[in-house]
């Protein structure tokens, strides 16, 4: 399990410059995605050796200043409650202000480690200047300037060293399924359809991570752990409309498990909250089921379900072979169906495709259609294997593996998909050099 960073402060100190520096290292890695930069205030990085997510709690709120104040205040809050370490950033051109005095007032009374960050310091003048935050009474401070980076390596090395330890916990052999999508959409409901008043459970494992909920579930031949994002202890304070809030509850269970069963409310649409958990799941690589739930509270024309997965597939793009079900927990209607479908996902996640096979079936297919010729070199493509991770992930050797770009990776993804079933699995497609 990786710790979470949240970084906290008001709008305009520099939060989202410090978060980008810190997640480029890890973006070419993280986002092998083609050409996806949706949701920018969530990222994986490492600092000595050590994992963590980081998580920008300012591109979460939209709005005047005003509305802002208040919104700050959820804000940091949630970001107490869940991170295991809070960066509060203050900017030295503007000295302290109000809104930082507040925020530190909260920041005050936590428990965990809290780093208070002075930015903008770019030369001697300023770090004279930024001895005025010691009046935040949050004690030393670290003065950096995001926008070059100086002073970051210290705070870096102080922030993973103060990260708890996170014990290692036994792993179940069974698949892990996460229930997760915006609050309000039917999650608690569709939990426990599934699993019925006679509750067929073996065992109930409280808080694997401490806020999600492990059921084993046992019927109809499948056994799987289910991960419940829904019935995490709601703090009265939070407002359920907030973001945020959704997407900071999404994390956990989402690094934590195969396949993500995202549920949506029909009546609101495939929105940009569902839209941020959905890349979340796909940025991390993992299964992807897409729910539809209250579906019989929709009007109905001849071709409405065909026309909202059409929507929901524009949106998607290019990663569309997502497997949607339109679901209605009242009624019981197509349950059974959300969970085999979620462990066909599984299977094809965990997929193993032998050498020969591959290349057999896919290297007529690249003769045919060989990559487009680049500066008047020919790319050769001459051997192909799946890598050993816990994904589909396929390396192409070929003669000039940087002239292959990525139209045609993604017309290798597709074949990929097209004779061996991937479907509601990202897939990724490295080319080396033989």
């Amino acid at each position: 399990m990786s710790n979470i960073v949240a970084v906290v402060g008001r709008p305009n100190v520099g939060k989202s410059t410090f978060f980008n520096r810190l997640i480029k290292r890890r973006e070419a890695i993280v986002d092998a995605v083609s050409g996806v930069t949706r949701d920018r205030h969530y990222g994986k990085t490492d600092w000595n050796g050590k994992e963590f997510s980081l998580i920008d709690t300012g591109g979460y709120v939209v709005g005047s200043d005003d509305v802002f104040e208040a919104e700050i205040d959820k804000q940091v809050e949630l970001a107490i409650d869940e991170a295991d370490a809070i960066i509060f950033m203050v900017d030295v051109e503007s000295g302290v202000t109000g809104m930082d005095e507040d925020v530190a007032q909260l920041l005050r009374k936590v428990k965990k480690p809290v780093f208070l960050v002075v930015n903008k310091v770019d030369n001697n003048k300023r770090l004279e200047d930024a001895v005025e935050f010691y009046s935040l009474g949050l004690g030393e401070y670290f003065a950096i300037a995001s926008i070059n980076g100086s002073g970051t390596g210290d705070l870096l090395d102080a922030v993973v060293e103060a990260l708890p330890e996170k014990e290692e916990v036994e792993e179940d052999e069974l698949p892990r399924f996460a229930v997760v999508g915006r609050p309000n959409a039917g999650k608690s409901s569709f939990i426990n359809a599934l699993i019925g008043e006679e509750r067929y459970i073996v065992t109930d494992i409280a808080g694997t991570t401490r806020d999600s909920i492990d059921t084993k579930y046992n019927r109809f031949g499948f056994e799987f752990n289910l991960v419940d994002t829904a019935g995490i202890r709601r703090k009265s304070k939070v407002k359920e409309d907030l973001e945020f809030y959704s997407v900071m509850r999404s994390v956990r269970a989402i690094e934590h498990c195969d396949v993500c069963m995202l549920v949506l409310d029909a009546t609101r649409g495939f929105d940009g909250q569902v839209q941020n958990i959905f890349w979340l799941a796909e940025r991390n690589r993992k299964g992807i089921v897409i729910l539809v739930n209250k579906w019989d509270l929709v009007e109905k024309e001849t071709k409405t379900a065909k026309e909202f997965e059409q929507h929901i597939r524009q949106e998607i793009a290019p990663f569309t072979d997502v497997p949607i079900v339109f679901i209605s927990v009242l009624n019981k209607q197509r349950i059974f169906k959300a969970i085999e479908t979620a462990v066909e996902v599984y299977n094809n996640r965990t997929k193993r495709i032998k050498t020969s096979v591959l290349n057999e079936t896919l290297l007529p297919i690249i003769e045919h259609q060989p990559p487009p010729a680049y500066k008047g070199k020919f790319v050769k493509i001459k051997y192909i294997m799946q890598l050993p991770t816990p994904q589909p992930q396929f390396a192409f050797f070929c003669n000039l593996p940087q002239y292959v770009k990525e139209p045609y990776k993604r017309f290798l993804e597709n074949k990929l998909r097209d004779q061996f079933d991937f479907t509601g699995v990202p897939v990724s497609v490295y080319m080396r050099k033989k």
